[in-house]
């Protein structure tokens, strides 16, 4: 059975002392939920984050790594150390890592190999631009990037992969997602996965939407099928926003 997740990316954002007044006003909202709860905070911050969070119900991931498990890569951090702190999730292939990084199909199939070796449990990120929508290439493109990265594993290492879509077109640029929209993409990469590993690979699969989730469409958004969750970006960063989106469930 597929699991409700609201995983928090704070992307660059927040020194020290603002992660430490964020989590603080986290712990002061609702400490039940029907979802798991993830923030990924600052690579630096990651520790303090753990030790503030231990004995509550949010979990802290990682918003990126290397493939290699050391080495002269210099600035890069690698899945053991961020198992050495506490880390047990990291987020991949995150559209602004594409973007802005240069990262590929081809790296982020390393990435995954990497995470899952080192016992880390990986949300992957994938999704069509504005032109390929347009277009009308969407759904070539998310499940050219899903197999590109992932079609390589056994069926069973996708016990620990979370699916996150995010349609870069509907990110910063003028335009809007419905929730049809994203109900009719999360039901095609469901397909997608049964085509390939069957029916209890995909109905297990958790599949998260990342296309600007906000406290006032988070639960017609959420209420979708094929929809299990959210990866929020600006939402995140307000205790009382995020723990809205969260109680959407």
């Amino acid at each position: 059975m597929r699991k409700n997740i609201v995983a928090g990316n704070w992307k660059m954002n927040n020194d020290l002392p603002q992660t430490e007044a964020l989590i603080t006003d986290l712990l002061k909202q609702t400490k039940t939920s029907n979802a798991e709860v993830m923030i990924a905070p600052t690579a630096v911050n990651l520790y303090q984050a753990f030790n503030a969070t231990r004995a509550s119900n949010i979990e802290v991931i990682a918003q990126n790594m290397h493939f290699a498990d050391n080495g002269a890569y210099t600035g890069e951090i690698s899945a053991a150390m961020l198992k050495s702190v506490g880390v047990n999730t990291v987020i991949l292939g995150h559209s602004e890592r594409r973007a802005y990084f240069n990262e590929t199909d081809e790296l982020l199939a390393k990435k995954v190999d990497a995470a899952l070796k080192n016992d880390l449990r990986v949300i992957f990120c994938f999704g069509e631009e504005l032109a390929d929508r347009k277009a009308g290439n969407e759904e070539k493109v998310v499940e050219s990037q899903i197999k590109n990265a992932l079609f390589h594993l056994e069926a069973s290492a996708f016990k620990n992969i979370v699916l996150a879509y995010e349609p870069v077109w509907a990110i910063g640029t003028g335009e809007t997602a419905s929730p049809e929209q994203a109900q009719d993409m999360h039901k095609y990469i469901r397909k997608t996965l049964n085509n390939k590993y069957g029916s209890q690979v995909a109905n297990d699969m958790t599949i998260l939407y990342g296309g600007s989730v906000k406290p006032n469409n988070a639960k017609e958004i959420f209420s979708k099928p094929d929809v299990d969750g959210g990866l929020i970006g600006g939402a995140a960063l307000n205790a009382e926003d995020f723990y809205a989106i969260i109680n959407a469930f």
